[in-house]
């Protein structure tokens, strides 16, 4: 296998013409996205190149304080985004989201790092950071997504609700179908992507290994771990999550707060 080619920084300017050509695509269009592009645009990788310099900092000192700092900081970051998503915002409910992403990403390094790739030390950060980043992503963004729809069915079969409650049904009870599908919603992201890896696309972790010269048979070794573990860290992710809006939607005696939809 060839080693990997390095890019130019004149070379890597040239990408501008995709945002030219998206934010033409916009003004033709009448999207009104032309100043999110281009913030996003710069935003995007001056967030990227400031973590390549900090990685590059923290893989040289491997100090777990640092290692656990930055990922503690990925969570918090995660948490809020992913709470500001939905549709409805509620009090205190970044927090929450929070302890979610932390047990879910947990479990699944748990059992990465004492099972699959028992690394030396624990708090290796050549693993520990990057399959924490991509757990914490992919769990942050079916969360928000389980979030949105059952905000959205709460709102649409209210009455319904109202009538279970009234035929004594408990709170859960009355939500569960709800609950069900909107958990079900938040796994089809990752479930379509397992469904398709190898066929329709190389999923990112196994092309980027292969691009840095890896064998891609180990390769695809590391994708078929990083898709089961996050299996594991979305479903715990987003069943915690609606947990915790369930909750807040009912109150002690199972009364249906329809006040915060």
């Amino acid at each position: 296998m060839h080693p990997l080619v390095d890019i130019s920084w004149w070379r890597l300017s040239a990408c501008g013409l995709c945002l030219i050509f998206a934010v033409a695509v916009s003004l033709r269009m009448k999207l009104g996205i032309e100043r999110t592009l281009t913030i996003a645009s710069i935003r995007g990788p001056l967030q990227l190149f400031a973590v390549g310099y900090a990685l590059s900092a923290i893989f040289a000192v491997r100090n777990p304080l640092l290692v656990i700092a930055l990922l503690l900081i990925m969570l918090s970051v995660a948490a809020r985004t992913g709470a500001g998503r939905l549709s409805r915002p509620l009090p205190h409910i970044a927090p929450l989201l929070g302890v979610s992403l932390a047990c879910g990403t947990a479990i699944s390094l748990v059992v990465m790092t004492t099972l699959v790739v028992p690394t030396e030390p624990w708090y290796d950060p050549q693993y520990l950071i990057p399959f924490g980043g991509m757990l914490l992503g992919n769990s942050m963004n079916a969360a928000s997504l389980a979030g949105e729809r059952f905000q959205e069915e709460l709102r649409a079969r209210r009455l319904h609700i109202e009538t279970l409650l009234c035929v004594g049904f408990s709170g859960p009870d009355s939500v569960h179908e709800m609950f069900a599908r909107s958990l079900r919603a938040s796994m089809i992201p990752t479930l379509n992507a397992f469904m398709v890896a190898g066929i329709v696309q190389l999923p990112g972790m196994m092309t980027g290994q292969i691009l840095a010269g890896v064998d891609p048979l180990m390769a695809v070794k590391y994708q078929v771990l990083i898709f089961f573990l996050l299996l594991t860290s979305v479903m715990t992710t987003s069943w915690m999550f609606l947990s915790f809006l369930r909750s807040h939607y009912f109150t002690p005696t199972h009364q249906f707060r329809s006040d915060l939809l």
